[in-house]
């Protein structure tokens, strides 16, 4: 006969790999790269290990993407700074969330540059 644990938690690299992949969405969506990470993590939270680190990080991230492209639209005006700084947040905005994909395949903390701590 099978206990039921409710503090069990499983491993599953590959929906955290998903997750991280997910944020790639907004090249198709604009949007899907925040509402499906963050559905993922507060639906598997408290199911699988690592998530709630995982998840928190992807939610920050893409918060602090969208401060930062707010925040660069009134640069474009100062000498075209704006235009930099867009470029650099959208390879950023690609390059990190796959490698980060790749350090939870490998069972590895996400890393976190560019991210302003919203959710602790």
């Amino acid at each position: 006969m099978e206990v039921y644990n409710p503090t069990y938690k499983r491993k599953d690299t590959k929906l955290l790999v998903v997750t991280h992949l997910c944020q790639l969405l907004t090249f198709v969506s604009g949007f899907g790269g925040l509402v499906v990470p963050l559905i993922l993590w507060l639906s598997q939270r408290d199911k699988i290990e690592e998530m709630d680190c995982h998840g928190k990080q992807i939610v920050n991230f893409q918060l602090s993407i969208i401060l930062f492209s707010l925040l660069s639209i009134p640069l474009i005006f100062l000498f075209g700074l704006g235009v930099l700084t867009l470029i650099a947040l959208g390879v950023a905005s690609f390059v990190l969330p796959i490698v980060n994909a790749i350090r939870a395949n490998n069972e590895q903390l996400p890393l976190r540059y560019l991210t302003i701590g919203f959710i602790k």
